[in-house]
């Protein structure tokens, strides 16, 4: 006889259940308009349970995008493990900010969306969002250099800004197609444009 799984068991600690409430919140709603019962209220936590884990909000903030960080780190390290060419790689990218930037419940980059609520460039929201900003345009130099460009850190800079466009771009107006990012990646990196499907 099959019996049910235990509730208990299944559901997550109440630090997990908090950081998948804030991440759900914060990048619907915005930062700043998600207080903190709130998040006590949803998460279905006790207020010290919330204190114990974070002792401030912008803790749960930090967390928050840490994690971002974490995901789109593992996910770039995936593409690079299981491709063949630094091309493939970058396809895989431009096809995954594509298919994010045009899917449902789409809200922009929360780090450019977490920048526009943290204006203190000494915050340290802001220096995190500097750090994982530096380290994906790291990324970018490396695999501009790998596909042969002349000028990798300059390529890398523009393809920042391509990427940081269609984040708004998508938000905005959904005017951001996987076609014109691919076509505007390639052409920067001077190679062969993307292969018709």
């Amino acid at each position: 006889m099959d019996t049910a799984p235990d509730p208990a068991a299944v559901r997550p600690k109440p630090r997990e259940r908090l950081l998948e409430t804030a991440s759900d919140l914060f990048y619907a709603d915005g930062i700043h308009a998600v207080g903190v019962d709130r998040l006590i209220a949803e998460a279905g936590v006790p207020k010290a349970t919330f204190y114990r884990h974070f002792p401030s909000k912008d803790d749960l903030v930090l967390a928050y995008l840490r994690g971002r960080d974490a995901t789109i780190r593992a996910r770039l390290a995936a593409a690079s493990a299981h491709t063949g060419t630094p091309q493939q790689v970058l396809d895989l990218l431009i096809a995954g900010i594509s298919e994010e930037s045009c899917g449902p419940g789409f809200r922009g980059c929360p780090f450019i969306n977490a920048a526009a609520e943290y204006p203190n460039p000494e915050h340290a929201v802001r220096r995190l969002i500097a750090e994982h900003r530096a380290w994906f345009c790291d990324a970018l130099t490396s695999l501009a250099a790998a596909c042969g460009h002349p000028d990798p850190p300059t390529a890398a800079a523009t393809l920042v800004l391509l990427r940081d466009g269609a984040m708004v771009g998508g938000y905005l107006d959904r005017a951001a197609t996987p076609d014109a990012l691919a076509r505007a990646v390639h052409a920067v990196l001077g190679g062969p444009g993307p292969s018709p499907a």
